[in-house]
């Protein structure tokens, strides 16, 4: 804790303001998203000692030690990173095997060529995934499988339909239990939720939520099942025409990696309960898999860094950085004290405007350090008990806030990061205007779930 003027702290949330402000004119001013976030980092950075905010000196890791580091190193959640490069570079060599291409034309086929019967499939499988492994290895694998199907389909004009249905699904099934988002552990503990409770507690809103995405991605991306008969008839025979083993090099290396791809989804969804992984995190999981899936094709591997989304990457380097260089300069704080005058407007008034707020106020920053904030600010008051709905508002809008725009969440940066992968082109102001409906309804029935149901 250390003292910060209330004109600094303005300062800072207006640096932020401005960064997400130039991230919605990307296309206009012709910038990476990595190094638009790489200018404000720097000049966050200079900003910050200038004005005395951020803690200069040694590190005290967990273990008591102390190391001396740049004071940027640890502003990094370096978890994250190592998930979004670990998943990614996994996901890659084990593409190389024709598992997901194997995998895709079965799905394909099991959906008689019916995008829309496809869509549930991808959707269901994106809201599972979600909720036992994480939202960037869920938006990794289904998208890359989606992008299969379609372009198999010859139905590519549909891909950015799926890719940000698939996004936005990932914050939703990331409500599903206490261990699929970190914001969820975080609340959950400092409520003492018990593991079963909050999956009884979400599984309504997170069955519902997703249906309703599902019809409105229909009607808004033109989705729809197949109705003519002839047009059923040819779309199967379009699709038995496929062969999914086609794109089988060599049956070891497939095998293999069907191995290794279920070995990852089992120990990323058991790694809390594992010994010596368990202190080590997801993204050692994530990067240990990426070596191991590597390994058959050793002679190729600058192929695979090469193929690498690095812009992606930078871009969340550079970003945690903005955003703890504004959380020493208590802007979150100021953030929080903001929310925590909602409370005193009474159990649904308070509530549903607390719910809203964290949502919105999640959309532009790190919706973990936020968790943290609105936790202790609702632990701190003894009129508050344990069971109490406004837990909820703050998990529910702090999951649900990454919807709102592509930098809210880790997932949806991914979901777009794909899209431009495969040739999609949407800026942060296409993606805003698209997943804007989508996000609104999200909380919108999250509100009226909370204060109709929970309180």
């Amino acid at each position: 804790m250390h003292e910060v003027s209330h004109t600094t702290t303005l300062l800072f949330a207006g640096l932020l303001t401005c960064m997400v402000l130039t991230l919605a004119l990307e296309e206009k001013i012709h910038a990476k998203k990595s190094l638009i976030t790489g200018v404000y980092a720097v000049i966050a950075l200079l900003a910050g000692a200038a004005f005395g905010v951020l803690p200069f000196g040694e590190v005290q890791l967990p273990n008591g030690h102390h190391v001396a580091m740049p004071v940027f190193i640890p502003a990094v959640d370096w978890g994250v990173i190592t998930i979004i490069l670990g998943a990614s570079l996994f996901v890659d060599a084990v593409s190389q095997s024709g598992i997901f291409t194997w995998a895709a034309i079965k799905l394909t086929k099991a959906s008689g060529g019916d995008p829309f019967r496809l869509l549930v499939a991808y959707s269901g499988l994106t809201v599972v995934f979600s909720a036992v492994l994480n939202n960037v290895t869920a938006m990794i694998i289904v998208g890359s499988l989606s992008a299969v199907s379609l372009n198999k389909l010859n139905k590519k004009e549909l891909l950015l339909g799926f890719l940000l249905i698939e996004g936005l699904l990932t914050n939703v099934g990331g409500l599903l239990t206490l261990i699929s988002s970190v914001p969820n552990i975080i609340l959950g503990n400092l409520a003492d939720i018990p593991f079963m409770t909050f999956f009884y507690v979400a599984a309504p809103y997170v069955c519902f939520t997703t249906v309703v995405t599902l019809m409105m991605g229909v009607k808004l991306f033109g989705i729809s099942p197949l109705k003519d008969a002839e047009a059923r008839v040819e779309a199967e025979k379009l699709v038995q025409s496929f062969n999914e083993n086609d794109g089988i090099g060599n049956q070891l290396f497939f095998n293999v990696s069907w191995l290794l791809l279920g070995l990852f989804c089992a120990v990323m969804a058991g790694a809390s309960q594992l010994p010596w992984v368990s202190s080590l995190g997801l993204g050692f999981v994530a990067m240990s898999f990426a070596i191991m899936a590597m390994i058959p094709t050793k002679n190729q591997v600058d192929k695979n860094w090469a193929a690498f989304d690095w812009d992606l990457l930078f871009f969340f380097v550079f970003l945690f950085v903005v955003i703890n260089v504004a959380e020493h300069a208590l802007v979150l704080d100021l953030i929080g004290d903001g929310l925590s005058g909602l409370i005193e407007l009474g159990d649904v008034l308070g509530g549903g405007l607390l719910l809203w707020a964290a949502a919105i106020a999640s959309s532009v920053t790190d919706n973990v350090p936020l968790a943290a904030v609105l936790g202790k600010i609702i632990a701190a008051r003894p009129d508050i008990s344990p069971d109490s709905h406004l837990w909820w508002c703050c998990i529910f809008g702090a999951n649900l806030g990454g919807n709102f725009s592509p930098i809210g969440s880790a997932s949806t940066v991914v979901a777009v990061a794909v899209m431009h992968k495969h040739g999609l082109p949407i800026s942060f102001v296409g993606f805003v205007r698209k997943a804007l409906p989508f996000a609104l309804v999200h909380v919108t029935l999250a509100t009226a779930y909370v204060l109709l149901f929970l309180v």
